[in-house]
């Protein structure tokens, strides 16, 4: 009896350790599988608040990048009859230069754009001394701020010549010193003939003419007055953009011009505003 007892208390223990070793066996599989997870959490979290950082980066940039912008009034941009941006400090240094055009002058200008062209061709016609100013042989005009000087060709050069005359030395002078003065501007020069035919030994035609022409105001402008090359462009049109008919020898005069076109930067064109 008593020995039938203890197999059986045996045969309870076997069984009691068998079941806690799976028991076992299976926690710690748990406790492997636990730590797995934990692990790829760890990573994935460090993957999120990576992208997290980056993403704050490029928010704190653009709100810098806004901010820039908005913090002060006077450089805030604005666009002007879809024509050009400027910003408000531009205005009123424009404002500023308006106070000096003629009254007269300034009842014709409804728009912004208007006022802008304006205080253009009066600053630089200020810019401009008497050697320059407008008279027969020289006219200036202004077009949504490009500025156009027409220069008679009876100034520049001799009848059916490229080579400049010694008489352009002056204009050319006062011209160079208004384009070096501003950084901003950029200058296309353009050559224009009559319609009467050309031809010599070194001459093909009427767009021969007019390129050679712009090239030797160009190459003048760089080499004698120091002109930035990377502000210059030379441009023939040869006889087709007349500013009248060519049916008087007056006429044709009129057409026999070199044009120079000043493309101002306006921001950087009205800073000279502030010196003066």
């Amino acid at each position: 009896m008593k020995k039938s007892f203890v197999l059986i208390v045996l045969g309870a223990l076997v069984m009691t350790s068998c079941v806690s070793k799976k028991k076992y066996v299976a926690l710690e599989q748990q406790l492997q599988d636990t730590q797995s997870n934990l692990q790829r959490t760890t990573v994935e979290k460090e993957e999120l608040e990576s992208k997290f950082a980056k993403i704050e980066a490029r928010v704190a940039d653009y709100n810098s990048k806004i901010n820039s912008l908005t913090e002060s009034n006077n450089e805030k941009m604005v666009m002007v009859d879809d024509l050009a941006v400027i910003s408000n400090n531009t205005k009123e240094k424009m404002r500023a230069t308006l106070a000096n055009v003629d009254a007269e002058k300034l009842q014709g200008a409804r728009t912004l754009k208007d006022s802008m062209n304006l205080a253009v061709s009066h600053n630089l016609k200020s810019s401009l001394d008497d050697n320059l100013k407008e008279d027969e042989d020289i006219s200036i005009d202004i077009e949504n701020t490009v500025v156009m000087i027409s220069i008679s060709d009876k100034m520049l050069f001799k009848t059916g010549s490229y080579r400049v005359s010694d008489k352009a030395n002056n204009v050319l002078q006062k011209l160079a010193d208004v384009i070096n003065s501003e950084e901003s501007i950029e200058v296309m020069v353009e050559g224009h003939t009559d319609p009467r035919t050309i031809s010599t030994p070194v001459l093909e035609d009427n767009w021969d003419l007019s390129v050679k022409r712009a090239t030797s105001i160009v190459r003048k402008l760089e080499k004698k007055y120091s002109v930035d090359p990377a502000k210059l462009i030379a441009s023939g049109r040869s006889s087709h953009k007349p500013l009248v008919s060519n049916d008087t020898e007056e006429n044709m005069a009129t057409n026999r011009r070199t044009r120079i076109v000043l493309l101002p930067n306006l921001d950087k064109f009205f800073a000279m505003l502030s010196s003066n």
